[in-house]
């Protein structure tokens, strides 16, 4: 861990609590600052914050009094709490400078950094870089958004790690120095305009990822989405993927994965099934390449790595059929890109919260959808849906009966594909509660010995 002390001595004002507050105000004790940790929440009984009075930070709780900004400090903010909430606006009005936690990451760690943001794919690449390093002699740390605090493994980084860190759009809109020797974008596409209200604004919190970078970086970036950049004034070596066309960085071509003339991998041997997901696997080779990895512990990762839990995650066969968990696709996005992603006949397990959105927008994605299982609050609509696409459609009351019922339909070859394109609050806590019932229910039919 470095020894920073551009915070020593400094009033400093942590915003929500949670996971990453709580380390990031154990951090910024230990770099000298004078640190007051406000949540809206009552914290007289959180034990995270009784931690914290016992090293001497006061916490504020219940309320967000503006008089934790006249001392002008520095906030670190939960990326989640939005800048409309009134301490913030009054804090814009001050011109306090607003920042997240990653930015403390990078102020502490030895080790380089790999930042991966995009709205989709980052979790996948994220991982995949993750697991090559693993396959290797090298040592890269996962964190970010994808669950663990940054500002805690950057501490525990030695110089030659990498630190390679999930980033989101929310965490990106507060940094400062934040600088990513390695940066990723997979895609953009309109999300989060809740938070940024209008596209531009999404996007320029996702470009932030580049803007401190160096001619000594390098800056990976979807080639057919390069409109989004090409006007900025990037310093960084910038590289691209592409699944369609030979680019300057990493592309197919003849099923080959191929970097500056070197065949990697056959795409047939690479586990992740579909075009979007070789879009993320080119991402996470050419990021793993340009950080020294080896290509046979990339090769050993892209013939073993089956995907992250519940996201289009391989959890096994019976007998001529495979079973994917895609629980996390609570969106028809989401779900699109899952439906895309086979040749093969689907049984496709669909429903779930009722938001009150309709699902037309999936019906060109169905082609090879076979049979569909319905359950949840939307079960009606997706009987109507698969009804105007002349398919099969079967009632379910849940996942397991969905999963039940399958075997008495499937046929061999078939793909069973859990993608709700929906949440999971009407009948499940979490939508990894729903995906462990799935895979529970398919380890239950396999045949015992």
């Amino acid at each position: 861990m470095l020894s920073y002390t551009g915070l020593e001595d400094q009033d400093v004002l942590v915003l929500g609590l949670a996971k990453s507050g709580y380390e990031a105000a154990k951090l910024l004790n230990k770099l000298g600052a004078k640190v007051v940790v406000n949540d809206g929440k009552d914290l007289s009984q959180d034990s995270h914050a009784k931690d914290l009075e016992q090293m001497g930070i006061e916490v504020v709780g219940g309320q967000h009094p503006l008089s934790l900004l006249d001392k002008n400090p520095i906030i670190f903010k939960n990326p989640g709490i939005p800048y409309s909430v009134p301490i913030l606006q009054e804090a814009q009005k001050r011109n306090l400078k607003i920042l997240t936690e990653v930015e403390l990451s990078y102020l502490v760690s030895e080790a380089p950094i790999i930042g991966v943001t995009g709205t989709n794919g980052k979790t996948t690449v994220t991982s995949l870089i993750g697991d090559m390093f693993q396959k290797s002699r090298e040592v890269g740390r996962l964190s970010g958004n994808i669950g663990y605090v940054a500002s805690k493994v950057a501490q525990e980084a030695a110089p030659e790690d990498y630190l390679i860190t999930e980033l989101s759009s929310f965490q990106l809109l507060g940094i400062d120095t934040y600088r990513p020797h390695i940066a990723i974008i997979t895609n953009i596409y309109s999300a989060h305009l809740d938070y940024h209200e209008t596209l531009e604004n999404y996007q320029n919190a996702k470009k932030n990822i580049y803007k401190n970078q160096t001619e000594d970086d390098y800056l990976i970036c979807n080639y057919h989405q390069r409109h989004l950049i090409e006007s900025e004034s990037l310093k960084a070596r910038t590289y691209y993927f592409s699944t369609q066309q030979e680019v300057d960085g990493i592309y197919i071509e003849d099923d080959y994965i191929v970097f500056q003339g070197f065949r990697i991998i056959h795409v047939d041997d690479v586990v992740l099934p579909g075009e979007h997901n070789l879009e993320n696997v080119l991402a996470a080779v050419l990021a793993a390449l340009l950080a020294g990895v080896p290509v046979r512990a990339i090769i050993d990762s892209l013939i073993t790595f089956s995907g992250i839990e519940h996201r289009l995650q391989y959890i096994g066969a019976n007998k001529t059929n495979k079973y994917y968990n895609d629980s996390k696709a609570t969106n028809t996005l989401a779900t699109q890109f899952a439906l895309n992603s086979f040749e093969q006949p689907i049984i496709w397990l669909c429903g779930g919260l009722d938001r009150g959105n309709g699902f037309d927008e999936l019906a060109p994605y169905m082609t090879n959808v076979r049979v569909m299982i319905a359950f949840g609050e939307t079960q009606d609509k997706f009987v109507k849906l698969g009804s105007s696409q002349g398919k099969y459609v079967i009632r379910a009351t849940n996942v397991e009966d969905a999963v039940d019922k399958v075997q008495e339909i499937i046929e061999p070859n078939d793909i069973v594909l859990l993608s709700p394109a929906c949440a999971s609050w009407d009948q499940y806590n979490t939508f990894e509660e729903r995906g462990q019932k799935f895979i529970d229910r398919f380890r239950a039919h396999l045949p015992q010995f």
